[in-house]
Parts: C-alpha cells; structure tokens; sequence
C-alpha cells in the first residue's frame, strides 16, 4: 500500500506564507506526477501545481508567480511554497501522486487526506 502524509496547514493573514510538505510512504517503484489539488467550500476541486519526475512544473494561472512546487526524489516528497496568500486561496488542499507499487505494472493515483489552509482577510 502508499500512504500520502501531509502537513503544514494552517490560519495566516492575507499576505502571509505557509509551506505544505507531503511525503509518499510504502512499496513504492516509482512516482511519476506529484501534485497539489485544493477544494474550497461549494467548489470543484482543481489542480493548483503539479511537478514530475523530471522537474517540470505546471501552475494554475491563479497561483503563477506567488507558489512554488519543489520535489525530492530521493525522499519521495513534494512541497507547496505559497506566497502572499490571498483569501481565495483558502481550502483544503490534497496531495497527489501517480505510482508504481514494488511488483504492479500499473500507474494508480493515490491522495492525502488533506490538509486545510485558511487565508484571513
């Protein structure tokens, strides 16, 4: 099995930062796409950042220029800088990644049981 471990949620002031970490667990070959999702109250849930393997990144036009997506391969991890944060952005933001387990010839998805981000006008 692969676990999704978040953290790093929290209440900040519009303007403010927080950084979320995820870190991928169990027998785990490999991870292609690691990526943040967020759903806001009444809302569909939408990608926000998404980084492969590789290190190409892909960013929601909304988050451009305010958050970062990092990841660390050898850890099996992924982070969320965000930066001057808006009340918009207020969530709770999921954790994704696309795996191959130790044995399995398929990709599946696994998620993160999220972790909320409140964004204080």
């Amino acid at each position: 099995q692969v676990q999704l471990l978040e953290s790093g949620g929290g209440l900040v002031q519009a303007g403010g930062s927080l950084r979320l970490s995820c870190a991928a667990s169990g027998t785990i070959f490999n991870i292609n796409v690691m990526d943040w999702y967020r759903q806001a109250p009444g809302k569909q849930r939408e990608l926000v950042a998404a980084i492969t393997n590789s290190g190409s990144t892909n960013y929601v036009d909304s988050v451009k220029g305010r958050f970062t997506i990092s990841r660390d391969n050898a850890k099996n991890t992924v982070s969320l800088q965000m930066s001057s944060l808006k009340p918009e952005d207020t969530a709770v933001y999921y954790c994704h990644a696309r795996v191959i387990r130790l044995g399995d010839i398929s990709w599946r998805d696994y998620w993160g049981q999220g972790t909320q981000v409140t964004v204080s006008s």
